[in-house]
This record gives C-alpha cells, structure tokens and sequence, in this order.
C-alpha cells in the first residue's frame, strides 16, 4: 500500500507544472490602483504598492496604473503633500490618472495637477474597464 501511495505522490509530482524563473520573468502583469481617499498615509501606500510590485515582478514585466478619483484627487495636484514622490513614480513608468469627473465636480483644472500625469473621463469607469481587460485590482 505504501509502495502505491509513493507512487501515486511521484506521478502527482511529475505531472505538476514546474515555473522557471524564466518562464515568471516572461509573464506579463498588469495592475490598476485606486486611490480615493484624502489621507496621505493611503497615498503613500499606493505608491510604495506600484514601487513594490515593479521590484517583485521586475520593472519590465508590469504595466501599473495609479487612478484618483473623488478625495483622492488631492494626490495627483501640483501641492500634493506626495508630490515629490509623483516624479519618481511616472520616472519608473508608473501611469497616473486624475479623473476628470471629479476635477469638473471640485473645480479643479488641468493647470492644478502636477505635470507630466494622465486624464481619463472617469476613474471608476476606468478601473472597470481595466478589470474587464485583465488587469489585477488594488486598493491599498
């Protein structure tokens, strides 16, 4: 009986797919963020999630959108108390995208937003759509 089980466990084994590091490092990945909260302890979260994730998977291997909407605004305007960071995250090629709902909503104008990040007509739609295409969902 022992023999047999042995064998069963060695078949199992045998059968069950190995991933190389190779074949990890071939995978592409991606991954929609949210942010919707006012609080700079979240956005910083977010940040440190896309800079981590790049780290795991390899900078290469991960398409990685941050999307605000409603309070979260706030992280992607020019006096951002995460500001700073905003340039290293779109340096590393992370996608930052302020919903222009919210900004029509708030008041808030193109020429309040910090440089260099992205527009979508509305974030929540946005997010959806990237789910519907694949792409993991986060919020931190």
């Amino acid at each position: 009986m022992k023999l047999v089980a042995a064998a069963l466990l060695l078949a199992a084994t045998a059968l069950s797919p190995v991933v190389s590091q190779a074949q990890k490092a071939s995978e592409h990945y991606k991954v929609v963020l949210q942010v919707s909260d006012a609080d700079p302890a979240k956005w910083n979260l977010a940040l440190n999630n896309a800079s981590n994730i790049q780290h795991d998977l390899g900078k290469g291997n991960v398409d990685i959108e941050i999307v605000a909407y409603g309070p979260g605004l706030g992280m992607l305007k020019a006096d951002s108390k995460v500001a700073n960071r905003l340039a290293q995250a779109l340096d590393n090629s992370i996608g930052l995208m302020a919903c222009e709902n919210t900004m029509r909503n708030t008041k808030v104008t193109k020429a309040d937003m910090y440089t260099g990040i992205s527009y979508v007509d509305a974030g929540v739609v946005h997010i959806m759509k990237r789910q519907r295409e694949g792409w993991a969902y986060v919020r931190p």
